[in-house]
């Protein structure tokens, strides 16, 4: 049994997992944000939180006048925490910045969101972020619905409005003028011919002039 060991190993030596545990914490600090996998999260956020403390016991220090003569700023926290992020413009912007945020907060100053599976090796990821820089939304949303109490009687459907047939458009006639009436008076004085068939006396008059062929008689 592993008795009196806490923590993950992650695969690797103590320096090893000093110095990893030591960027990611300062990436944390810097983008507010970072994408690992679920057991790095879980080892760095108690790691984070503790850097967090000794930056606000030196916000708290710098307000209380606490500090050696001389001192405007509390020098020995700086310095505790210069053993692990040795990037000056992290440590600034932990003091600085992020200090004052979470002075109100109680611990509990970051989040791990589980982001599922990755592809290849299949190891679980997670999203670790400080939990004053996300999104104000997180966690306000309701993804079910709300049931509509028994008692609660359903609404009357709307009368549907009548659809009023629209009126059919009159034609209007077109204008009469004078060249119209005009013509209109041509039409009327020209007499219709109709065309005259040829008399029946003509024809008959044709038959008789020409003579019958006379037909031989038999001897």
């Amino acid at each position: 049994m592993r008795h009196n060991v806490k923590g993950r190993k992650l695969n690797r030596t103590k320096s090893h997992r000093d110095a990893m545990l030591a960027n990611m914490v300062a990436s944390l600090f810097e983008h507010k944000k970072i994408h690992t996998t679920e057991a790095k999260a879980k080892e760095l956020r108690p790691f984070a939180e503790q850097l967090i403390t000794k930056a606000k016991t030196a916000l708290a220090r710098e307000k209380q006048h606490l500090l050696p003569d001389g001192q405007t700023i509390d020098i020995h926290n700086r310095r505790l925490v210069y053993r692990t992020i040795r990037n000056k413009g992290v440590i600034q912007e932990l003091f600085d910045s992020i200090a004052p945020v979470v002075e109100t907060r109680n611990g509990g100053y970051c989040r791990i969101t589980k982001t599922g599976t990755r592809r290849g090796d299949g190891g679980r990821t997670a999203i670790i972020e400080l939990v004053d820089y996300s999104a104000p939304q997180d966690g306000s949303i309701r993804l079910k619905r709300k049931k509509r109490p028994a008692s609660a009687k359903p609404a009357a459907p709307k009368a549907e409005k009548p659809v009023s047939a629209k009126p059919a458009v009159k034609e209007t006639p077109a204008p009469v003028t004078e060249e119209v009436v005009e013509v209109a008076a041509v039409v009327e004085e020209t007499p219709i011919v109709a065309e005259e068939a040829p008399a029946v006396e003509v024809v008959e008059a044709v038959a008789e002039e020409t003579p019958a062929k006379e037909e031989p008689v038999a001897e």
